[in-house]
């Protein structure tokens, strides 16, 4: 087939093309393939290569709608035009799923009410397009997690203005304590959050809706300082440049922190382990990862944080010394040996 070379394809603009493709043959069965490629300026090899494309394209993914477009090198036939052109209707799956979800969205705490009374207007006209379709869904239900009730008390001091008073669970330091905060925003990484402005460590801070122990609306006004929205996309934990750095060696077993937490650099050891430099605001939160590491990994540096750790671990050993282990027989004998734990020392 004669032709000129086909030239570099740009997605966006060979996706403009095929759009105005399909109306186009559409309105004139059995075109031919030079006057289509002269209508719309391109080589007739480059039509031909559309031409590849749309069969596999169509109104679903499931298929069974796809466009039946042709060529006989010289002229292009579509089989199915009008069957492609009936107007599109939600199957059932995509409606159960729709209404069920749509109905979860509307019972959530904290949910303005004029955004639910949009909602569930929005799920009635789904309800009618969907007819039959729609029954299965009101045989499903879904529950959100325990954390709804602290979600409607943040989402009311955001609107209000108010300052929040909060006992905390921190995981970290595996310790709760009594915070007031300045609520900026509800964000949604997984968990939800607040992300808001601690009265306490005087920063900006995250907290997680779930590890709430209590909450209080006060009457003071939030007033958080003025400071610039993150952009979340790439994770909650996003690590500064200006925070302290620490280095952590790990084993073959240990190979996983370079998977799960942010890292500057993970440089391979002999053994098949790593040597990860990471940032952190709170390196002491680091020592309950060395713990967990166990023989799979120490820290080397800052030294300080890493004696914390050695002394973290000491503590941990020194709760087992008299611990005893009743056998059978009623022998009793030691968990563990000094010597053991001297060479399990991190």
């Amino acid at each position: 087939m004669a032709g000129k070379p086909v030239r570099p394809v740009n997605a966006i603009d060979q996706t403009r093309r095929m759009l105005s493709l399909v109306t186009y043959l559409k309105e004139r069965p059995g075109a031919r393939v030079e006057d289509v490629a002269r209508a719309f300026g391109i080589s007739e090899d480059e039509l031909v290569s559309d031409l590849d494309v749309l069969p596999m394209c169509g109104t679903s993914f499931r298929g069974g709608d796809l466009l039946d477009i042709d060529t006989d090198g010289e002229r292009i036939w579509w089989h199915n035009p009008d069957d492609v052109a009936e107007p599109l209707r939600i199957a059932a799956d995509e409606a159960t799923a729709l209404l069920v979800a749509a109905r979860a969205v509307a019972t959530l705490p904290g949910l303005r009410e004029s955004d639910r009374q949009a909602l569930l207007r929005a799920t009635a006209k789904v309800e009618t397009a969907a007819g039959e379709a729609a029954g299965a869904s009101a045989r499903l239900s879904v529950t959100f997690e325990s954390e709804g009730g602290v979600f409607a008390d943040v989402d009311r001091a955001i609107s209000e203005r108010r300052r929040l008073w909060i006992r905390y669970y921190s995981p970290a330091r595996d310790e709760v304590t009594e915070r007031e905060i300045d609520p900026i925003r509800l964000v949604s990484v997984g968990h939800t959050y607040v992300e808001a402005w601690c009265r306490r460590s005087e920063a900006r801070r995250t907290f997680r809706l779930d590890r709430v122990a209590e909450i209080k609306i006060l009457d003071e006004a939030s007033a958080p300082p003025e400071v610039e929205l993150r952009d979340l996309s790439e994770g909650l934990v996003q690590p500064a440049a200006e925070d302290p750095e620490v280095v952590v060696e790990v084993g073959p077993g240990g190979r996983w922190v370079a998977e799960y937490y942010p890292h500057d650099s993970a440089d391979e050891l002999a053994d098949g382990g790593l040597r990860i430099t990471l940032r952190t605001p709170d390196p002491a939160s680091l020592r309950r990862l060395a713990l967990r590491l166990g023989r799979d990994g120490r820290i080397v540096s800052p030294p300080e944080l890493a004696d914390s750790a050695r002394q973290a671990a000491r503590e941990a050993l020194s709760a087992y010394d008299g611990a005893e282990v009743r056998e059978p027989h009623g022998a009793s004998v030691v968990q563990e040996r000094q010597g053991d734990r001297q060479e399990r020392g991190l």
